[in-house]
């Protein structure tokens, strides 16, 4: 069999493989966006198709295996479609339900824009509006490929062939996360690979921890933090509650969490349910603004029974997992500009994770020039973002048009990080034996990251190493 390269290949976002077995039966797994926009520097392939939105062609493709939701790893499933595709998406039901609702959101966007191109009046954007366009899917690919999900269950085998079957294994970092392992009979021979997707963190709020994945001969390992640790050592209630006892009760302050609505929002609603319901914090107004964050929230709540031990048991002697005691829901822009004339101590739960977009940029606005605000960044920031330009000290910063003083606080913690730090990403290595264990594939990092653990594991006994280049094959 032979397996490529398409995407987060020395780069992190992207994730998308190509496995051909020798049956001539091809396996998609992932089909993420590329959100860095870049190759690194690359020449491609000689042998990469040049016309198309993929570098093959979509109808060639029998079967997509989806690890999880985030858009890096399913946002291009509806071009997939639209490029011809007419087979299945095999991933957990809780991935089937975020993936849809990330899709649907960024068709909304989509539309818009494409509203905005045609609207434009502008010689040089109109020279690229086709290209542009081509490129945007709508309401009606995301509905066709979500009605060719086939849901699978965690830890059963789903045969595909007669040669070939796969396993999702909890991998902890968002719900419905999976590892998913490849099974193949060639000439005689078993061969598995495994595609780790995105690795968690063990005792992350909510989620199970990665489980054990059995012995295989191919390992595609992603390597986000695989040239660091995380920093906090607290756990998540632990540094939270330091922070809301700083900014909202020794003070009338002001706490803005910026969040990606899907698996970090959940994370702190329940751990801020814990403060309150455990530790007897008092309870300030929370409002959590992002209709994409409700509609995460269901379904989190609807599949209780794949959370962690620890909140099956909370919701069992609570009856709730996400509502509490002054906690709000924003549904509309006008409740969310509201909140600009609250006077009391309160917490402001707004996406976008790296305040790029979204409401959150409305609260910083309102609130940057206030010395009893803190805002609190609690993932990665790319650069450029106003979130890494606030982490990075900047004075001054232009926020929709207009020019403020940076007066607010401005904090980090990284113990709500969903993924894997180094030392993570090692363990789930040494799952496997140095001795059975034919290659590692690095991928879904910084090259940086990627030498770095490449390094670490050659420490650890794994010598046969490789970190592809975008389009790389090898025959396994």
């Amino acid at each position: 069999m032979k397996l490529t390269f398409w995407g987060a290949a020395q780069q992190v976002t992207g994730s998308m493989y190509l496995l051909e077995l020798d049956e001539d039966y091809r396996i998609l797994i992932d089909c993420g966006s590329d959100l860095e926009r870049s190759t690194n520097g690359q020449t491609p392939p000689i042998d990469q198709p040049t016309t198309g939105f993929f570098p093959f062609e979509a109808s060639s493709i029998n079967v997509v295996l989806l690890t999880h939701a985030h858009i890096d790893h399913s946002g291009n499933l509806p071009n997939l479609y639209r490029e011809g595709y007419e087979g299945q998406i095999l991933c957990t039901e809780p991935t089937y339900a975020l993936t849809n609702i990330l899709l649907q959101d960024a068709a909304s966007l989509n539309s818009k824009r494409i509203n905005e191109l045609n609207g434009s009046k502008k010689k040089r954007v109109r020279d690229k509006q086709s290209q542009m366009l081509k490129d945007l899917f709508l309401e009606k690919q995301v509905r066709e490929s979500m009605e060719s999900v086939v849901p699978i269950q965690f830890g059963r085998k789903f045969r595909l062939t007669d040669s070939c079957s796969v396993t999702f294994i909890p991998a902890g970092h968002l719900l419905g996360a999976a590892h998913i392992v490849v099974d193949v009979f060639e000439n005689g021979q078993k061969k598995s690979i495994c595609f780790s997707g995105d690795i968690g963190r063990k005792n992350y709020p909510l989620l199970v921890d990665p489980a054990t994945v059995p012995p295989v001969d191919y390992l595609v390992c992603e390597s986000t933090y695989g040239n660091r640790l995380h920093v906090d050592q607290m756990s998540p209630e632990d540094a939270l509650a330091d922070v809301i006892k700083r900014t909202c009760i020794d003070i009338p302050g002001r706490l803005i969490i910026p969040s990606f609505s899907v698996g970090r929002t959940q994370s702190l609603l329940y751990t801020l349910n814990r403060l309150y319901t455990e530790r007897g914090f008092q309870p300030i107004k929370v409002f959590s603004d992002s209709p994409m964050g409700l509609e995460s929230t269901k379904v989190y709540q609807k599949n209780i029974r794949q959370l962690s031990k620890e909140a099956r048991e909370f919701y069992e002697e609570n009856e709730t997992i996400f509502d509490f005691d002054n906690f709000e829901f924003l549904e509309s822009t006008k409740a969310s500009k509201a909140v600009s004339d609250y006077n009391e101590p309160c917490i402001i739960i707004s996406s976008s994770g790296m305040v790029q977009g979204g409401r959150v940029e409305y609260h910083v606005a309102a609130n940057i020039e206030n010395p009893y605000c803190t805002i609190l960044i609690i993932g990665y920031c790319a650069e450029g973002t106003l979130g890494w330009r606030l982490l990075n000290g900047q004075p001054t910063l232009t926020i929709k048009g207009e020019e403020k003083q940076v007066m607010a606080n401005i904090e980090r913690i990284d113990v709500f990080s969903g993924h894997g730090d180094r030392d993570d990403l090692l363990n789930f290595v040494r799952m496997q034996s140095p001795e059975q264990l034919k290659n590692v594939f690095l991928v879904h990092g910084e090259t940086s990251s990627m030498e770095a653990f490449r390094g670490t594991l050659a420490e650890a006994g794994y010598t046969h190493v490789e970190i592809p280049a975008k389009g790389q094959s090898y025959e396994l």
